[in-house]
């Protein structure tokens, strides 16, 4: 059962936990706020007023002077699909003679709707583009459309979900804006160089290239690497004069260490300088950016470790939500029926990273550290530490149930368990061949938007079950972006510009919209297009605003990568019989304790 400081909200069924939220910081006071619309759907709108006015000139006998509707509706469309507007390619769209076209685009400009944005040194040649002012007329126009000829939408106007009704709006939430252009272009030569994450919110922010490039003014350049493969190119790329990147992706247990070693600039006198909120972030996913109170990083997804549970098979077999160690033991020992094609439970057990990042969580939740962390209210303190608290727990007792528990899940896993790492366990999970597992949200899109998954609509979302001196946690994951310490000066000011921009909550539901699950901030999960795609970056929104979310499961220091790797080589190795758990645990220790004390920690 939980303990009896358990944040009440996880005492109910995970689908209840958005119900009767209390108002907190990030909620609005004003609940008649507007519904918008999506990227994808103001296309279609788009499409719907050229053609709209088409018609109405073939059938009406209407004298009328000239329409911008098509000059506008092409700007619009262009930037979203990040094509290059110019005065030329406008006028040609517009269905106007050449002057009056010119005309309609100088008072346009006048109205502040458009842009005007150079494109050369030289500033003879320009680009176009619509003003923030001009993108919410038409997310305004458009919603109010949608109420009124409902078919357009496939809903009536009387629909809950049109949210407009005789001019008045009573939609619980606050829609995000498509992104603007910079006014100018992003001064920088060359390229804007990325290193990224080969995961779905960095696919969906290459699939975006050509949108990002409209918006800076300039080319995009990324390279995406597997998470042991982005690590070494950070440490190699940290040793050349000169950066090859930009901004890199992070993973946030490895901010302590590039701080240390000097690899990544501080940012936290830009973040001053420029009145940079960090308000709407999940405070424990900012706080992973951070190392000796100075911030590295802004994070670009919150991807927790949770459970997830297929709610269908669940209910067949009359079993109840796994939310403690012994729930869960008993459920795969239940569920696991190899021979009829569904294992009880997938999770990390491949050698190394994968095994040492499975017996991090699991000890987390049987209420200990892996480190000697110092105890707060909420857990442990994984962003102060200092000396003793930088000494490995691999010699308790707490320790040595974790190992226990993986060899008893051991028992319930899939076939060739000892080889299954991140992409696996979720993909067993999400074609139906495991009943549960702990999956990172980073990979939640392979069931939750994927209709041919057995576990699509009918997953369940829960923290990690906890055992007996335990509580329930979402032990914290996911990526910041970071600048390297070895960038040359003069791009820094620009770098931080788009460092911005791709990390602002409107760039999050670009991501979201583009097949990523995952957001650090809490505004994203407010916005009504983000919840009809799915519940599950509401789940993590409330875990984040109830404490569980936390980030001393695996906390930022220098050196946890490493202690990392040695458990799971240990574990691995005992869990496949080549020693006994006591010797893999003593391994782990002396080994780990060695590389505390290599660093002078202590």
């Amino acid at each position: 059962m939980p303990t009896s400081d358990t944040p009440g909200a996880w005492r109910r069924h995970p689908n209840q936990l958005l119900r009767g939220r209390p108002e907190g910081p990030y909620e609005t006071a004003d609940k008649k706020l507007k519904i918008g619309v999506s990227n994808q759907e103001m296309e279609r709108f788009l499409d719907f007023m050229e053609q709209f006015e088409v018609e109405t000139d073939r059938a009406l006998s209407i004298k009328r002077g000239y329409s911008e509707v098509r000059l506008l509706a092409t700007l619009v469309r262009n930037h979203l699909g990040g094509k290059t507007s110019t005065s030329s390619s406008l006028v040609g769209a517009s269905g106007l003679t050449y002057g009056t076209a010119v005309r309609a685009l100088e008072s346009i400009e006048s109205r502040g709707l458009l842009l005007r944005r150079a494109r050369t040194a030289t500033g003879k040649s320009f680009s176009l583009h619509p003003t923030e002012k001009l993108m919410m007329e038409w997310q305004e126009l458009a919603r109010r459309f949608r109420a009124i000829i409902g078919s357009t939408y496939d809903a009536g106007p009387d629909s809950k979900n049109s949210g407009y009704y005789f001019g008045s709006s009573y939609a619980p939430g606050n829609v995000l804006p498509p992104l603007a252009s910079l006014t100018t272009k992003l001064p920088i030569n060359g390229d804007l160089r990325l290193l990224e994450h080969a995961d779905p919110t960095f696919m969906a922010m290459h699939a975006l290239k050509k949108q990002f490039e409209s918006i800076f003014g300039v080319n995009i350049k990324s390279r995406a690497l597997s998470i042991d493969r982005l690590r070494n190119e950070i440490l190699e790329n940290a040793k050349l004069p000169k950066s090859r990147y930009d901004i890199v992706a992070c993973d946030t247990p490895w901010f302590g260490e590039m701080a240390e070693a000097g690899h990544f600039l501080p940012i936290h006198d830009y973040m001053r300088d420029s009145g940079f909120d960090t308000s709407d972030f999940h405070p424990e996913a900012i706080a992973s950016a951070r190392y000796q109170n100075l911030q590295y990083g802004l994070p670009v997804q919150t991807t927790p470790e949770l459970l997830v549970y297929r709610r269908d098979v669940f209910a067949a077999h009359g079993l109840k939500p796994p939310h403690t160690i012994a729930d869960t033991l008993h459920a795969a020992q239940t569920l696991h029926d190899p021979f009829g094609g569904m294992a009880g439970i997938a999770w990390n057990a491949a050698r190394g990273t994968p095994m040492g990042h499975s017996f991090l969580f699991v000890i987390a939740s049987f209420g200990q550290p892996v480190l000697n962390l110092a105890k707060t209210a909420l857990g442990f303190d994984g962003e102060n530490v200092h000396g003793e608290n930088y000494r490995p727990m691999f010699d308790t007792p707490d320790a040595r149930d974790a190992a226990e528990y993986l060899r008893e899940l051991m028992q319930y896993s899939p076939r060739g368990i000892l080889n299954m790492s991140w992409f696996e366990r979720a993909r067993s999970y999400a074609v139906g061949d495991s009943a549960m597992a702990y999956c990172a949200t980073l990979l939640a899109p392979l069931f939750e938007l994927d209709k041919s998954s057995p576990a699509w609509k009918k997953t369940e979302y829960l923290p990690l079950p906890f055992g007996p001196k335990g509580r329930p946690i979402a032990p914290l994951g996911g990526y910041a972006l970071a600048i390297p310490s070895n960038i040359a000066p003069e791009r820094i000011d620009p770098i931080w510009t788009a460092l911005q921009s791709l990390t602002s909550a409107h760039t999050v539901k670009l991501y979201i919209e583009n097949g990523s699950l995952v957001s650090p901030r809490f505004s994203v999960s407010l916005d009504p297009e983000v919840q009809q795609i799915s519940p599950l970056i509401s789940i993590v929104d409330e875990m984040a605003r109830c404490g569980v979310l936390q980030m001393w499961p695996r906390p930022p220091v220098p050196g946890i990568s490493d202690v990392i790797a040695i458990v799971g080589e240990e574990m691995h190795d005992a869990l496949r019989g080549d020693k006994s758990i006591s010797d893999a645990l003593a391994n782990s220790q002396n080994r780990a304790d060695a590389l505390m004390r290599s660093h002078g920690h202590y």
